[in-house]
């Protein structure tokens, strides 16, 4: 008798509802309306969604305000230049 070789993934031995996980799979995709996410996670992650855009306008006021053209030398000077324009 030879022995049964051993696989690490449980891929295939997990049971979900309707079945192996491979069917569970295929049954989401074909019913996305009766899938959602539980409410212990919907409110974590908008916790999260709360925290970090706090976080972002604290950072954007915390910046220094940078000039967006700083004082550029003459355009006589810069239309002279061979800038690779793509212009003959």
């Amino acid at each position: 008798m030879t022995r049964r070789k051993k696989s690490r993934s449980i891929a295939d031995k997990v049971q979900i509802r309707t079945g192996r996980r491979k069917d569970f799979k295929k049954w989401r995709a074909e019913n996305p309306d009766q899938v959602h996410s539980g409410p212990r996670y919907v409110a974590k992650k908008k916790d999260q969604r709360k925290s970090q855009a706090a976080a972002k306008l604290e950072r954007m006021n915390a910046a220094p305000l940078l000039p967006l053209h700083p004082e550029a030398p003459a355009k006589e000077d810069s239309s002279s230049k061979d800038d690779g324009g793509g212009e003959a």
